[in-house]
């Protein structure tokens, strides 16, 4: 999903590529504009001190999380707990494809 015409969601998952967490996995929490968006993954970047990053240090998965995205739609906030256990599963879900 390297399109760059491909519009970023909250809920989505990112690949950092860029910066002292390259390589770790995050969720779109919110969107200030067409460049810039936040990140956090509940554990090293809470929800409270998200991470604001630049579009093109990050790689948009081909997933968005429906819990976090109805979560942040009806209560306008995401638990930690909540993107932890999203990250872990969707983790979790991708090492068994991959092992197959």
């Amino acid at each position: 999903m390297k399109d760059p015409e491909s519009l970023p969601q909250v809920g989505q998952f990112v690949r950092v590529l860029r910066g002292r967490d390259a390589g770790e996995l995050s969720v779109i929490v919110r969107i200030e504009d067409s460049r810039f968006v936040y990140i956090a993954d509940g554990d090293k970047r809470k929800v409270d001190r998200a991470k604001k990053k630049n579009l093109l240090h990050l790689e948009l998965i081909d997933y968005i999380s429906p819990e976090v995205q109805s979560s942040i739609q009806e209560t306008g906030r995401v638990t930690n707990a909540r993107l932890r256990y999203v990250v872990s599963a969707y983790l979790t879900e991708n090492e068994l494809k991959e092992g197959e």
